[in-house]
């Protein structure tokens, strides 16, 4: 987060969200090859910083803070769009990413298929 600066959402989107205080997955998608990169989590917070700033804000819950996607890695993500589902707990961001998504080092975080057997 930039140092001072304060981010909140706007009551029209707080309207859309199924609940403001629960974290809500974040689906990060490349803008241009549409393939999902990594899930991760959002609370009203990282997405207003997000919705301000143009860069994916996500929250850790395993360090319990906001973090900017390659803040320290370099590994950034451009938000060009938000979509919310049609429930208000989910969201797709289109993004440009810079880099490996996951932090593995790998371009996608779904690099581990599961056979169908169906």
């Amino acid at each position: 987060m930039h140092q001072g600066a304060s981010y909140t959402l706007d009551d029209s989107v707080l309207a859309l969200l199924k609940n403001s205080d629960d974290l809500i997955a974040a689906i990060a998608q490349d803008a241009s090859t549409h393939e999902v990169l990594m899930l991760a989590w959002m609370n009203r917070d990282s997405l207003a910083q997000t919705i301000a700033t143009g860069q994916a804000t996500y929250w850790s819950r395993s360090r319990n803070e906001l973090w900017v996607k390659g803040a320290t890695s370099g590994h950034t993500q451009k938000v060009l769009s938000i979509s919310l589902d049609c429930d208000g707990d989910a969201i797709v961001l289109k993004v440009e990413q810079v880099g490996a998504a996951c932090h593995t080092g790998s371009r996608t975080c779904f690099h581990q298929p599961i056979a169908v057997t169906a």
